[in-house]
């Protein structure tokens, strides 16, 4: 038995900037944000994968940048370049200059959790420098969710409304960045957004189901009940069990 759940991002635009090699729309002033149409139109990128399966084998995935419609496949090898070098800056002297040696930092971020020390969760989502963000919003938004049907509300943590802040310096080129910039999604209680705006946060409220491309397996390692959860933002995510 196994449930798995799939989801992948995409953006619209030229090559260039952006996560990892497709530009932003140009309304669009921090690149790595993923942009899907509401009928779920898209070009190629990111994707994230998770799988669970009776005997408790957990795998989180987020193949990404060298498997791209843009990269060449090597035919001695027959794999694509990588295009994670992009991350590194050409200024010498910095933490994340380019120099032999050296491992470029990187988004990607599948995560699996662990209960006194078995695995449990499996989850994970495109989205550039939003990954880490939106998925500790889904972790924090699972733990203070109260159990279904026995087990952990994965469905319900991946629809509750997210956001993400573009306050750091972007990890792609041109390495854009919006000061004390919050975008949360439009489901968001107004009191809270008000409060935010009290605060001195800019915040630009998005579409209901803008935020994140979440999906998440789960195993109970009492009862072995599987679950999976699939982001329907962009219609691009599915949760299947056999």
């Amino acid at each position: 038995h196994a449930r798995r759940a799939a989801t992948r991002a995409a953006r619209h635009g030229v090559p260039g900037a952006g996560e990892p090699t497709v530009a932003k729309p140009p309304t669009s002033p921090v690149p790595g944000e993923p942009v899907v149409t509401g009928d779920g139109h898209t070009r190629g990128d990111t994707c994230h994968l998770d799988v669970a399966d009776r005997w408790g084998n957990l795998v989180a995935a987020t193949p990404s940048g060298g498997w791209l419609q843009s990269n060449p496949v090597v035919p001695e090898l027959g794999f694509p370049l990588g295009t994670r070098l992009q991350m590194t800056w050409l200024e010498a002297g910095l933490p994340n200059s380019l120099t032999s040696g050296r491992r470029p930092r990187t988004t990607l971020s599948p995560s699996i959790a662990l209960r006194g020390g078995e695995p449990v969760l499996a989850f994970g989502t495109p989205g550039g420098d939003q990954q880490d963000q939106w998925q500790l919003h889904f972790f924090l938004a699972l733990a203070l969710r109260p159990a279904v049907r026995g087990g952990l509300d994965l469905q319900g943590a991946v629809d509750a409304p997210n956001w993400h802040q573009d306050g750091l310096v972007g990890s792609f080129f041109p390495r854009g960045m919006r000061p004390g910039s919050v975008t949360v999604e439009s489901r968001t209680d107004p009191a809270t957004v008000a409060g935010l705006r009290r605060r001195g946060h800019d915040v630009t409220v998005g579409g209901p189901w803008s935020e994140g491309r979440l999906c998440a397996v789960a195993r109970d390692p009492e009862s072995g009940v599987l679950s999976a959860a699939a982001n329907p933002r962009g219609m691009q995510g599915y949760a299947v069990g056999r």
